[in-house]
């Protein structure tokens, strides 16, 4: 099978044949039909204090079909897609993680970001059969492949507690912005304002549910969000992860205000403690996802509650992969770009 493997920092990515991969007990091999490309994918084949190991096969976010199960109840065709989670040799016989930690127990891999647990920028991959999930019949296996990204904004807007009614604000409008985004208006929130440089980038979330966009570059973001609104933001979702960002929502939100922290800076960082402290703030941090996320996430694609068409900018096959992954790196207006292995 062809596949995308990391080698070293700075070098792009390199199509390798390798040998396709057999299902153990409780496994299953799923023929990849599409793959996005995360952000996180990226940071990770950077430099930072954890590095990624050479030979890894990235992509966390498939959809595909089963090529072979050594599961009961899987059987060969059946449309799937997966939380990508390896847990530990103790853990797996048991069905999950037996703390039910998920993503967040510190012995679980994920699929795609370890080098003994290949993703999906290739042609196959093993799945542990606990962590799939039939893709409903009348959804598109292209628009399932959204339901890892999607269900990270589920999560984060769920773990922000109430926003019916409220005034929320948005920094950034990537992949998991536009998630956010999504789920923030289904949960009720009244203002919902997304800031974005790039002016592509800011036409989509207008697209798929902000009640208005603004321009960070244009006018300050208190005076654009209040004058929109007519307040400043209760709640605060920052999706991007750059260093400085923490202390910019920090300065931004009132007195109880609520700040979400989903993006993920792999930087030191710093803040004014004080700050926060005097408006008696709450600041979560979020990271991933449940099982019952990612149930939600495909129940409302296929109810068409979510347009799916609207998040994907770009599907390309795995010969373009390199040069587009690096590409990326630097400010771009692409929504979620999926790999198709066969194209």
């Amino acid at each position: 099978m062809r596949v995308a493997v990391f080698r070293h920092e700075g070098s792009p990515l390199g199509i390798e044949d390798r040998q396709t991969p057999t299902a153990r007990p409780g496994e299953l091999v799923v023929q990849v039909a599409y793959c996005g490309i995360c952000g996180t994918d990226l940071h990770a084949t950077e430099k930072s204090a954890v590095s990624l190991e050479a030979g890894t096969v990235l992509g966390h976010e498939f959809s595909g079909v089963v090529a072979e199960s050594a599961a009961p109840g899987w059987r060969r065709g059946e449309r799937i897609i997966g939380l990508p989670l390896y847990e530990c040799d103790e853990c797996r016989p048991l069905g999950g993680c037996r703390d039910r930690l998920g993503i967040l127990c510190g012995r679980t891999k994920v699929i795609g970001l370890a080098a003994d647990v290949p993703g999906g920028y290739g042609e196959y991959l093993t799945l542990p059969a606990h962590n799939a999930l039939r893709v409903p019949d009348s959804l598109d296996l292209r628009d399932a492949a959204l339901s890892e990204p999607l269900s990270v904004g589920a999560h984060a807007v769920r773990l922000a507690g109430a926003l019916l009614g409220g005034r929320v604000l948005v920094i950034g409008a990537g992949p998991i912005g536009l998630a956010v985004t999504v789920f923030a208006r289904l949960a009720g929130a009244r203002h919902l304002i997304v800031s974005e440089l790039d002016p592509v980038r800011r036409n989509r979330a207008g697209t798929i549910g902000a009640s208005a966009v603004l321009d960070p570059e244009a006018e300050p973001v208190a005076a654009a969000f209040a004058r929109m609104t007519g307040g400043p933001p209760e709640v605060i979702f920052e999706c991007v992860g750059a260093p400085g960002l923490l202390r910019h929502v920090i300065d931004l939100a009132p007195v109880h205000g609520r700040i979400v922290v989903v993006g993920v800076c792999r930087h030191e960082d710093s803040i004014l403690p004080r700050i926060a402290i005097r408006k008696e703030l709450t600041v979560r941090f979020v990271l991933g996802y449940t099982r019952e996320e990612f149930e939600l996430v495909l129940d409302l694609l296929a109810a068409r509650r979510i347009d799916a068409n609207k998040l994907v900018s770009d599907v390309i096959g795995l010969d373009a992969l390199p040069e587009l992954f690096e590409s990326l790196r630097r400010p771009n207006p692409r929504a979620k770009v999926l790999i198709d292995p066969r194209g």
